[in-house]
């Protein structure tokens, strides 16, 4: 993690905070949007001199309590002030840093059968760098569009960025690309020794202009819950509720639960998608038992 991560981190978030935000008069000309480094110190009470070591990108021993201060001056949301402790962490760790390992491809028996199990939802279990891992029946029928295009295990920002399918079956792409960038930015942060993290960053930096704007932008997220609609080739438009539910045993996964409002043409809509997914299975079934 270098400097300039954390020095463009806390620009960004600066020019994000007006005077009027924080009660502070404006005044002067402004030759930057956003406060003023010595508007920032003030707010958060230290000097001029060390805030600007901080915005310079340099963390190293900085307390909890400036990084508080800091995160309040700077209006902070939960996802912000969690990265900023993350890049505050990766700057004191220094050379005694270790990669951390790559998850690995296989996946525990028994969670395994806890994604079959969920039948009447769509369950995805997923990795940090947003690979799907592994479904149930009606998610990889929901999400057979980005199958099409790769090889397992399949990617999301893949998709998103390198697939023009993405726009059709992502309605609110631009909110979707959003999302992506901000939740992938908030897990390298995390693991900042990740490579496979960063390889897919440089990758997507490299091929995506659209990718590569978003990225510049260091906004982060929590990938939590919320809402998404997607518009499947066969079923058309689905607007879903989403759970992303933390797995303590299996470091690096997490377990995200797709679910239709009770009664909605969306859940009438999953029936039809799981009944469609299981023909197809049936008539690939009979085409491998019947070659020509």
């Amino acid at each position: 993690m270098s400097k300039d991560e954390v020095r463009e981190f806390l620009v960004t978030r600066r020019a994000k905070v007006t005077p009027q935000m924080v009660g502070l008069p404006d005044v002067g000309t402004r030759r930057v949007p956003g406060l003023r480094r010595g508007e920032v110190a003030v707010l958060a009470g230290v000097s001029v001199e060390y805030y600007t070591k901080l915005e310079r990108g340099d963390l190293r021993g900085v307390s909890d309590e400036v990084l508080d201060a800091i995160a309040s001056a700077l209006r902070f949301d939960e996802a912000e002030r969690s990265h900023l402790y993350d890049l505050a962490r990766t700057a004191n760790a220094g050379t005694r840093a270790r990669r951390r390992p790559a998850v690995g491809a296989t996946v525990r028996a028994s969670l395994r059968h806890l994604v079959d199990s969920v039948t009447d939802a769509a369950a995805v279990l997923g990795n940090q760098r947003a690979d799907i891992v592994a479904t149930n029946t009606l998610a990889r029928a929901l999400y057979d569009p980005l199958y099409l295009s790769q090889t397992e295990p399949v990617s999301y920002p893949r998709f998103i960025f390198l697939d023009p399918a993405a726009r059709r079956f992502y309605p609110d792409w631009d909110v979707i690309a959003d999302a992506s960038v901000a939740s992938l930015r908030t897990v390298a942060g995390r693991s900042p020794f990740d490579r496979s993290i960063t390889d897919l960053v440089g990758e997507l930096s490299t091929r995506s202009d659209e990718f590569r704007v978003r990225w510049a932008r260091h906004d982060v997220r929590l990938h939590i819950e919320g809402i998404k609609r997607m518009h499947h080739p066969v079923v058309g438009l689905v607007e879903l509720e989403y759970n992303v539910l933390a797995l303590p045993a299996d470091d690096g996964l997490n377990l995200t639960v797709y679910t239709a409002a009770p009664g909605s043409e969306t859940e009438e809509k999953l029936r039809l998608l799981a009944s469609w997914w299981a023909s197809e299975q049936g008539a690939a079934l009979g085409a491998s038992s019947h070659p020509a």
